[in-house]
C-alpha cells in the first residue's frame, strides 16, 4: 500500500489511512448507542481484543491517552504514586494528565536501555507506608518502549515486575500502544505479553492502520469501573460502532503483516547507517521504528535535513534525534528512495 498523495511519511505510524475493507466495514456497521452498552459492533470489538490480550473483558476507547488515564484512574482513584518510566510516555507525552487530571504523582525510575525498569529500582521507588507520603498504588510499563527505540519487553520480564506488584500489593498497568508489534517482533501470543498485567492498553491507531481508537483491558470488574471513568473524560462516544468496525479488521487482517514494517525498518536502518553523517541507535531494529542522531561534523542539523528530503515528498521530524517509523504505507521502494534522498541531501 502507498498514499495516493505520493508522500512517503516517516513522521509516525498514526499518519496510516483505513485500508478499503476498513471503510466497507465502517459503512455497513450495526451500531447501537455505547453509553447504554447496546452497540453491537462494539461488543464484538471488546470481547475480541480480551480474548487477545488474555484479560476477561474489554473497553473502547477514543485513544490511547484516554486508555492510559482512565487505567491510572481506575486503579488508583486521587492522590497516589504511580511508578513508571522516565521515557514512557505516560510521563512525558499525556500532557501530565495523570497530575493535572488523575491527581497522581510519578515516582520515576531510569528507562534501561532495553526499555526495562530494573526491578531493584521499581523496588527502591516503593514508598513506605507513611502519613506524609503518597501510596504507590500502580507500576507502569511500556511494550514496545518508543523513545529507547521501540524494543519489545519480553513475556519473562513482564511476568518478573508482576510478580513484584504482587508481593508489595500494587497493580501493573501496560501501555501497549504497539503490543501487536511486540508481539510479531519475539514470534509469541500478545496474551503472553499482556496476560501478566492488571490492566492493558493498545492502540488500534498506529501500525493497525485504523482510523481511530484504543482498547483498555482488564478483569470485568476492573472494567465495569473503568467505563465510569471513561464517561467521565469524555469517552462516551454514542453510535461509535462505525470506528470499531474499523477495529476489527484492524485485528483481522492487519496484525501478522506487521513484520513487514520490521523488516521496512531493517531495510532502512541498513541504508541509512552507510550514509556520511548519520549515527544510528541500532543498526537493526527490533520492530518500526529506527532512531538515528548526526555527528557534529554533518553537513546539516536535524531540522535542516527534514527540509531538504521535504521537496521530494518525504516527511520526517527533524528533531535533534530523528525517529522514522514505518508502516503499512511504506513500501520497500519508498525505503530505498529515501535513502537515496538523505545521501544526496548530506554529500
Amino acid at each position: 500500500m502507498s498514499f495516493d498523495n505520493g508522500l512517503i511519511d516517516f513522521r509516525s505510524d498514526t499518519v496510516t489511512h483505513p485500508t478499503p475493507a476498513m471503510r466497507a466495514a465502517m459503512a455497513q456497521a450495526a451500531v447501537g448507542d455505547d453509553v447504554f452498552d447496546d452497540d453491537p459492533t462494539i461488543h464484538r470489538l471488546q470481547e475480541r481484543a480480551a480474548a487477545l490480550t488474555g484479560h476477561a473483558a474489554g473497553l473502547f476507547v477514543a485513544s490511547g491517552t484516554m486508555g492510559n488515564l482512565t487505567a491510572l484512574l481506575t486503579h488508583c482513584g486521587r492522590g497516589a504514586d504511580v511508578i513508571l518510566g522516565d521515557q514512557s510516555h505516560i510521563y512525558l507525552n499525556e500532557v501530565g494528565g495523570m497530575a493535572a487530571l488523575a491527581g497522581l504523582s510519578a515516582a520515576v525510575v531510569r528507562n534501561q536501555p532495553d526499555g526495562t525498569l530494573a526491578l531493584a529500582d521499581i523496588e527502591d521507588a516503593i514508598r513506605e507506608e507513611d502519613v506524609h507520603h503518597p501510596r504507590t498504588r500502580l507500576i507502569c510499563l511500556e511494550n514496545t518502549q518508543n523513545i529507547c527505540g521501540g524494543v519489545p519487553l519480553t513475556a519473562e520480564y513482564t511476568r518478573s515486575v508482576a510478580a513484584l506488584a504482587r508481593r508489595h500489593g500494587l497493580k501493573l498497568h501496560l501501555d501497549g500502544a504497539r503490543l501487536f508489534n511486540a508481539a510479531v517482533a519475539q514470534g509469541v501470543p500478545a496474551a503472553d505479553l499482556a496476560g501478566p498485567a492488571d490492566s492493558v492498553m493498545f492502540c488500534l491507531s498506529k501500525g493497525l492502520s485504523a482510523p481511530v481508537g484504543s482498547l483498555l483491558c482488564g478483569s470485568a470488574e476492573f472494567i465495569a469501573e473503568a467505563r465510569r471513568y471513561r464517561k467521565m473524560l469524555g469517552g462516551g462516544m454514542r453510535q461509535a460502532g462505525v470506528l470499531a468496525a474499523a477495529g476489527l479488521v484492524a485485528l483481522e487482517q492487519m496484525i501478522e503483516r506487521l513484520e513487514d514494517d520490521h523488516a521496512h525498518a531493517r531495510r532502512l536502518a541498513a541504508g541509512l547507517g552507510a550514509v556520511p553523517g548519520i549515527v544510528l541507535d541500532a543498526a537493526a531494529p527490533a520492530t518500526n521504528m529506527v532512531y538515528f542522531s548526526m555527528r557534529a561534523d554533518a553537513k546539516l542539523t536535524p531540522a535542516q535535513l527534514a527540509e531538504a528530503v521535504r521537496p521530494a515528498g518525504i516527511l520526517i521530524e527533524g528533531w535533534s534525534r530523528i525517529r522514522m517509523v514505518t508502516h503499512a504505507w511504506i513500501t520497500a521502494a519508498d525505503v530505498d528512495r529515501t535513502v537515496a534522498a538523505v545521501r544526496a541531501a548530506l554529500t
